[in-house]
C-alpha cells in the first residue's frame, strides 16, 4: 500500500470493532465447557458461509448426518458443509498456540474443504464470470505467480514489521488479496472465510474460533461484491476504494461481534435455565456432563450419554426419558434410532440465523493483485 489507510474514520471503527470482540471474548469464556461454542457455533459458520456459494442444507439435515458420520449424508450440500466444519476446526487446531498461518496450513485446510489434494493452481485457464458468463477477472495465470503472491501474502499475515495497519485492517486486506489471488481450483471463497476467523484468532483478537461473519457477508452479498469488484475495475491504488472496502469489513466484524454475543449470551442463560430444572430433579446424580452434553449438540442418542457418564445403557435410556418428561427434550423416532432433541437450542440457532440473502449483480470475487511491499 503506497497511502495510510489508517483514516479518522477508519480508527474509530476498529475501535468499535476491537471493543465488540474484546467483549465477545469475555462473554464466551462465561460458559463452562468451550467445546460447546466450537462445536455449535463452527456448525452454524460452516451453514452460512456455504450459502455464499448457494450450498444450502438445513439445520436438521446438518444434525442428523453429524450424528451418523458412517451413513452417507441427506445430500452434497450437508457433506459440503461438514466438511467446512471439519475445515475450521482442524485450522484452530494448527494455529492455536502457535500464532502462525502458513501456506502449508492453507493448503490442509483447503484439501480438508474440497476433499483433494491439488494444491495451488498450476494450469492456466481459470478465469471468473458472471451468471451471463461475461469474464470480469482473470486472476494469476502462471503457477510460479500464484506461488509467488501467495508467498508474500503468508509474509504479510505473519510478518508484524512488513506493515503497521491495525489486524483488523489487515485482515481486510489479507481477505482481498487472497480471493484476488484465487490460488485454488475450487473453494477460495469458503477457504478465504476461514483465514478471516484464524487470523483474528492467531492475533488473539479471540480465543476460539466463533465469530459468525459469514451471516453479514451473506446478509449483504450484493455489497461485498461490489466493493471487491470495485478496486478492479479502477485498477489503480485510489484510497477510497480500498477506505470503503475495509470499512464495510469493519463494520461487518462489530456487527458480528456484537450478534455472537447476543447468541453465546442466550445459549449461556439456556443453560443456567436447565441447570435449574435438572439439578433438583437428578440430586446427587446431576453431573456438568449431563447439561453439557445436551448443548454440545442439539440430537443426542442414547449412546452419547452411556459413553460420556459412564452409564449402563438402560441407566443412560431413562435419563434421556426423564430429561423428556422434563419437557426439556424432544423424543423422537428416526428410523431405527431414538434421538433426543433439544428444540429449544434448535429453534435459537434457526432465529439467529434467519434472513433473506441478496442477490449479487456481479457474483465474483476479484480485484487487482499486487505484491504487498514494507511500508
Amino acid at each position: 500500500m503506497r497511502y495510510d489507510l489508517e483514516t479518522k474514520d477508519i480508527l474509530k471503527q476498529v475501535n468499535r470493532a476491537t471493543r465488540k470482540l474484546a467483549e465477545l471474548k469475555g462473554v464466551a469464556q462465561t460458559i463452562p465447557n468451550e467445546q460447546i461454542l466450537i462445536s455449535s457455533l463452527t456448525l452454524q459458520e460452516a451453514r452460512v458461509s456455504s450459502m455464499v456459494e448457494s450450498i444450502v442444507t438445513t439445520h436438521d439435515e446438518l444434525y442428523r448426518a453429524e450424528l451418523n458420520p458412517n451413513l452417507p449424508p441427506v445430500n452434497a450440500a450437508t457433506k459440503e458443509v461438514l466438511h467446512y466444519r471439519e475445515a475450521i476446526t482442524m485450522g484452530f487446531r494448527l494455529v492455536r498456540g502457535k500464532n502462525i498461518l502458513t501456506l502449508n496450513d492453507i493448503k490442509l485446510i483447503q484439501e480438508v474443504l474440497e476433499g483433494n489434494t491439488a494444491g495451488f493452481r498450476t494450469n492456466p485457464g481459470t478465469k471468473l464470470k458472471r451468471s451471463d458468463d461475461v469474464i470480469v477477472y482473470v486472476p494469476p495465470q502462471d503457477g510460479q505467480d500464484v506461488l509467488r503472491y501467495m508467498t508474500n501474502l503468508e509474509q504479510f499475515i505473519n510478518d508484524s514489521e512488513l506493515c503497521s495497519f491495525d489486524p483488523l485492517i489487515k485482515m481486510a486486506i489479507i481477505h482481498h488479496q487472497f480471493e484476488s489471488i484465487h490460488p485454488f481450483y475450487d473453494g477460495n471463497g469458503r477457504t478465504g472465510r476461514i483465514i478471516n476467523i484464524l487470523y483474528l484468532v492467531i492475533n488473539n483478537l479471540l480465543d476460539l474460533p466463533i465469530l459468525y461473519l459469514s451471516r453479514y457477508i451473506t446478509r449483504n452479498k450484493g455489497e461485498y461484491y461490489q466493493l471487491l469488484q470495485a478496486i478492479r475495475d479502477k485498477n489503480t491504488d485510489n484510497a477510497k476504494e480500498w477506505e470503503d472496502w475495509i470499512m464495510f469489513i469493519l463494520k461487518g466484524v462489530e456487527s458480528t461481534a456484537e450478534d455472537t454475543i447476543t447468541l453465546v449470551k442466550s445459549i449461556g442463560a439456556m443453560m443456567d435455565d436447565y441447570k435449574r430444572i435438572l439439578r433438583p430433579a437428578f440430586g446427587k446424580k446431576y453431573s456438568h456432563d449431563l447439561i453439557n452434553g445436551l448443548f454440545y449438540h442439539p440430537y443426542t442418542k442414547i449412546e452419547h450419554v452411556e459413553r460420556n457418564l459412564q452409564l449402563s445403557r438402560q441407566t443412560a435410556s431413562k435419563y434421556l426419558d426423564k430429561i423428556v418428561a422434563l419437557g426439556l427434550l424432544h423424543k423422537e423416532k428416526i428410523g431405527k434410532e431414538n434421538y433426543y432433541i433439544n428444540t429449544r437450542l434448535m429453534d435459537l440457532f434457526a432465529s439467529f440465523g434467519e434472513f433473506d440473502p441478496i442477490v449479487p449483480t456481479v457474483s465474483i470475487e476479484s480485484v487487482q493483485v499486487k505484491e504487498i511491499k514494507k511500508n
